[in-house]
């Protein structure tokens, strides 16, 4: 049996702290290894050994969540960060995949789902609330055409769409009707002409660059 996922919290209201613990942990592929009420009270654990996953809220005292995401990330540019808040307004989405958020999801998301989500971030997919992936789609619609489009295929335009709304490249292959081998070729590609190295890099850059 493969060693559960090592999970830490940021979340400043200490009863859906301790809720959120309970609720994880009762799954055993997963483990709480910390949970504390800022960014601040977190750094000294999360940058010396980083967990598997960084469940944080947005709304948090001192180091705000989208600051907390962006410099966590600068100091672990693999690190996966899952952003569990009750914003789901466009800024908030906005500014926390430009942070590097691999998933985002609202606070009445159920616990199983949460904890599936949990296990989904680990297995390569981006996790989001239904809700959020329609504000995604709203915000790029925003975007006015940009040249840079025509530098991917409408088959990546394609694939990139996909991974922006939260599937992996497993699920991106069943909904496109490709192989699995076809969706990493077209993600490396991806990857080589959009300058980005991860899912949420690429996610960012489609954003700033007005694709798809």
């Amino acid at each position: 049996m493969s060693a559960p996922i090592r999970v830490a919290l940021v979340e400043d209201e200490p009863r859906t702290r301790a809720g959120l613990a309970a609720e994880i942990g009762s799954d055993p592929q997963l483990h709480v290894v910390g949970d504390f009420a800022s960014m601040e009270e977190a750094w000294p654990s999360i940058l010396v050994q980083p967990p598997d996953v960084l469940l944080q809220d947005l709304g948090l005292p001192g180091l705000s969540g989208i600051d907390g995401i962006r410099r966590y990330r600068a100091r672990h540019p693999q690190a996966l960060v899952l952003v569990l808040t009750v914003f789901g307004d466009d800024r908030h989405v906005f500014e926390a995949i430009c942070a590097g958020a691999s998933g985002y999801l609202l606070k009445d998301t159920p616990p199983e789902r949460l904890r599936g989500a949990i296990r989904e971030l680990v297995a390569g997919g981006a996790p989001i609330s239904p809700g959020i992936a329609r504000r995604i789609l709203t915000i790029f619609q925003r975007f006015p055409s940009a040249p840079a489009a025509a530098e991917l295929s409408p088959r990546e335009l394609e694939v990139l769409r996909a991974l922006v709304l939260g599937h992996s490249y497993k699920t991106a292959a069943g909904v496109l009707g490709l192989s699995l081998d076809t969706v990493r070729f077209h993600v490396r590609s991806i990857y080589a002409k959009l300058h980005v190295h991860s899912k949420s890099e690429a996610v960012v850059a489609a954003i700033r660059r007005g694709l798809v």
